[in-house]
Order: C-alpha cells, then sequence, then structure tokens
C-alpha cells in the first residue's frame, strides 16, 4: 500500500478501545463535558455582548476567547461523541480535514487572541494616559480583523500543501483528525508541508511568547513603580489571570507537538494529550474570566439572580 495512492473517501479512526461496561460512562463524560464547554463559553460572550458597559478595548477582544474555545470544542466532541455512542472507527476524508482546519484555527486563535489581550493590558497599566487614544473601537477592530486573519491565512496554507498530495494510506493513528495525523497517510513527499508547518509553529510561538514577554516585563516594572497599592494589586491579580491561560494553553500545546517528534510515546498517551488540549483551555476559560473580572462576574450573578427571582 506504501506506493499506490488511496482514493477511498473513508478513513479509519482508534480510538479509545472502551468496553461495553466503559462505553456509556465515556458517554455521559464526553456529553456533560460539552455541554459545560457551551454553557460557560455561551454565558460569557453573552454577558460581553449584551451588556453595553462592558464594551470596552479588554472586553471586547476577550470575547473572542469564548469563540475560539467553541470553534475547537465543537470540532473535536460531536465527532468524539459519535464515536463513544456508535462505536464507529471510520469517518469520511471531508470530515476529517474540516475537524483538523478549525481545531488548528482554534489552537492558532487561542494564542493570537491571548497575545493581543497581553497588548491590550500593556497599554492599559503602562501606559495609562495614551490608551483611551490608541485602543479606539476602530483599532480594536483592527487587531480582531488580524488575528482572525492571519490564523485563517496561515492554517489555510497549511491545508492547501496537505490536500495537494496523494494519499496512500487510510489508517489514523489518532482519536480524531488533525495536520499531522493526515500527513502520516500520504506517500508523497512532505517536506515543504513539514517546513512550512514548523515555520508557522515556531513564529507563532516565537510572536506571542517575544509580545507576552516584553509587555509583561513592562508591566511588572509599572506596578512596582506605582505607589498606590491598590492599583498595583488590581493590575497583578488582572495580568496574573491572563498569564496562568496563556501559559496553560503553551503547556498543552507544547506537550501535543512534542509527542508527535516522540516515537516512542504511548499512542494512549498522545491521544489524551491531543484531546487535553481540546477540553481543559476551553473549560476552564470561562470559568477564570468570569470569576477573575470582576465586572464580568456581577454582571452574570445579576443574571441569574434575576432569572431565579420567584414570580
Amino acid at each position: 500500500m506504501s506506493n499506490v495512492s488511496n482514493t477511498s473517501s473513508v478513513l479509519y479512526l482508534h480510538g479509545f478501545n472502551l468496553s461495553s461496561e466503559n462505553a456509556f460512562p465515556a458517554f455521559l463524560l464526553a456529553t456533560l463535558s460539552y455541554m459545560i464547554i457551551l454553557f460557560c463559553n455561551l454565558t460569557l460572550i453573552l454577558t460581553i455582548v449584551l451588556n453595553k458597559n462592558l464594551h470596552q478595548p479588554m472586553h471586547l477582544i476577550l470575547v473572542n476567547l469564548p469563540v475560539s474555545d467553541l470553534i475547537g470544542s465543537s470540532a473535536l466532541f460531536p465527532q468524539l461523541i459519535n464515536i463513544i455512542l456508535t462505536k464507529t472507527k471510520t469517518i469520511q476524508y471531508s470530515t476529517c480535514v474540516a475537524q483538523a482546519f478549525f481545531i488548528h484555527i482554534y489552537a492558532a486563535g487561542t494564542v493570537f487572541i491571548l497575545t493581543a489581550m497581553a497588548y491590550d493590558r500593556y497599554m492599559a497599566i503602562s501606559q495609562p494616559l495614551r490608551y483611551n487614544s490608541v485602543m479606539t473601537n476602530a483599532h480594536i477592530m483592527k487587531i480582531i480583523t488580524a488575528v482572525w486573519s492571519t490564523c485563517i491565512i496561515l492554517i489555510g496554507v497549511l491545508f492547501i500543501l496537505l490536500l495537494r498530495l496523494r494519499r496512500c494510506r487510510s489508517e489514523l493513528t489518532h482519536s480524531y483528525c488533525d495536520n499531522p495525523s493526515l500527513l502520516a497517510l500520504v506517500c508523497d513527499d512532505t517536506t515543504i508541508n513539514n517546513i512550512y508547518g514548523l515555520f508557522i509553529s515556531a513564529a507563532t510561538q516565537v510572536m506571542a511568547n517575544g509580545m507576552v514577554l516584553y509587555t509583561y516585563l513592562h508591566i511588572l516594572i509599572a506596578c512596582f513603580r506605582s505607589k498606590h497599592s491598590d492599583t498595583k494589586a488590581k493590575a497583578l491579580q488582572t495580568c496574573a489571570t491572563h498569564l496562568l491561560v496563556f501559559l496553560l494553553m503553551e503547556c498543552f500545546g507544547l506537550f501535543t507537538i512534542i509527542s508527535y517528534r516522540l516515537q516512542n510515546i504511548s499512542p494512549h498517551l498522545r491521544r489524551f494529550l491531543g484531546v487535553s488540549t481540546l477540553i481543559f483551555p476551553p473549560t476552564i476559560n470561562p470559568i477564570i474570566y468570569g470569576l477573575k473580572t470582576k465586572e464580568i462576574r456581577e454582571k452574570i450573578i445579576h443574571f441569574f439572580r434575576n432569572k431565579l427571582r420567584p414570580l
């Protein structure tokens, strides 16, 4: 099969090999996880969108984070739940490519959005006098447009390079589709794909980590120079929250990338790391920002109090 082009539209997935006793608990866990992700992220989006006093630069950038989380989790969970429920191990090639595309959009989008949020915090804390004149609605829209346009272009080129290659295998080594798994199915030379994939991964990490490191160094300097203890504490708390989310995403992404480069790593561990990247950040992000951001927390509590109040 290694030298024969495979034109079959059906691919075979490696599931989690669940027993009949474990299938139903796994189905409930996956469904519950997806419902929690949907509820938390949609609550955060609606809270920001429906409250005009939250239409500030920080919140307008923040609202893109749950959007990205919903893209990633919705690309994974429906297919994952279907695999557990029906015990099927096949997927259409077109569906697989679409799933992989949106998963990579989620990963790139999250990193770029967190970087944009770091820039916003830098302007607010290090250059407060210029903040309102620089971070206008028009400037925010340019940042958001640049984030999503860059993601679509970078990931779009990645998959255009993939789709030009002939497939000679149809068995995926993962429980869901992504670019490395699809690239392992082709029988043509993948040098260009590997170089481009490493280039965008390295460029994204250097830019994101460089921006976050630069902005937070200046933020820390500005905080320690501040004579107002309340302002300093609030700034450090806000930045610590953002930095926690950023490091969480970076760690999961880094472990997943490394797992593909190590041949001796357990396939079960590789699948767990891959799925964790699409479960934990989308679950934790809205909870962290919803609870830690005072304005958002107050609006959410006020909304549910009004809804639960007896008539």
